[in-house]
């Protein structure tokens, strides 16, 4: 049995590969340059990218399974259309190889960003409306747009479903990812001061869990959102510290006096062609998403993500099995 992945050679990609490898199964892993993530695995690499639909065929020939993890993270907007390119025209990319290719299951990976953030003060499930107005941001919009893509393709007989996790952590994060670098930000307290909000942060090894729960026992057509748990960047510096016995910032400023600010920096990185992650996108993201409810994908799929102190750690001891962690307090 052939399972094939786009996106193998991000962070939830890793840990997703490596974890079917545990299970026995053969992987065919789409890959670019970066293959870091992949070295020393017992796999096949299909060269190309989510645009190219002649890679995409290679990918899944034969394939049983697809896991489509492959996307454009993006907190400074639509990035010339590239946002929208990958996240929505390289889904119906993979749509269409899979229903030419007879793909079994696609499982496709989308984000909570997929759902609009208003009303603030409700719970979130997949019920919430998607995020499409015109006033939500590029990745989010692109988001709930390539979900509609796969879970329209079901019309067609494509037996395929969604699983959205939240802000993602945890061991193998090759590049590193955001959320890896905001942690690594965190142990070698290099913010002068945190911005007063937080994410719900979710275990990598948690998300993987939940999609391979979700192959095996997930209804077709259907969303399942794999969050964690909603905490304070101010908590997670306090985590830090506490275990690892390091000093960390524990102010946070408050949002309003970061927003234009924000605007001021992203205005600078554009007309000197710089990146920033000091976005008024990113500052937004910190009071979105609060209260998520997880309680389908436990219900359905058993699904039971792990305490953040366990995530924190294994995170920042597998940077050290790297390298990337500063010894000095």
């Amino acid at each position: 049995m052939t399972v094939a992945i786009t996106g193998a050679t991000g962070h939830v990609g890793a840990n997703l590969v490596r974890a079917i490898l545990a299970q026995g199964r053969a992987v065919r892993a789409l890959a670019r340059k970066d293959l870091r993530a992949l070295q020393g695995l017992d796999l096949d690499i299909v060269t190309g990218d989510v645009l190219d639909i002649d890679s995409l065929m290679n990918l899944t020939e034969g394939a049983d399974t697809v896991f489509h993890v492959a996307a454009m993270i993006s907190i400074a907007g639509s990035e010339g259309g590239m946002v929208e390119k990958i996240n929505v025209g390289g889904t119906r990319n993979v749509i269409e190889a899979c229903i030419k290719n007879g793909v079994r299951r696609l499982v496709h990976f989308s984000s909570i960003h997929a759902f609009s953030s208003s009303p603030q003060n409700e719970i979130i499930d997949e019920s919430r409306a998607l995020a499409l107005g015109k006033n939500n941001f590029p990745y989010d919009r692109s988001k709930a747009l390539g979900q509609l893509e796969v879970l329209k393709a079901t019309d067609r007989g494509l037996n395929a479903l969604v699983v959205c996790p939240t802000a993602v952590l945890g061991p193998m994060d090759f590049k590193p990812s955001r959320m890896g670098e905001v942690l690594l930000s965190i142990y070698h307290n290099t913010y002068p001061v945190l911005i007063d909000g937080g994410y719900d942060w979710v275990d990598a090894r948690d998300v993987v869990a939940c999609a391979l729960a979700a192959e095996q026992k997930g209804r077709s057509g259907e969303c399942y959102l794999a969050s964690g748990g909603w905490h304070h960047v101010c908590e997670i510096a306090r985590i830090v510290s506490d275990i690892y016995s390091r000093k960390t910032p524990r102010f946070a400023t408050p949002i309003w006096l970061c927003r234009m600010p924000a605007y001021c920096v992203t205005a600078v990185a554009k007309t000197f062609n710089l990146k920033t992650k000091f976005t008024p996108i990113a500052i937004k993201t910190l009071e979105s998403h609060r209260h998520i409810s997880h309680e389908k994908a436990t219900r359905e799929l058993g699904y039971r993500p792990r305490p953040i102190e366990e995530t924190i750690r294994d995170t920042l001891d597998w940077f050290r099995s790297r390298g990337m962690l500063d010894y000095a307090s």
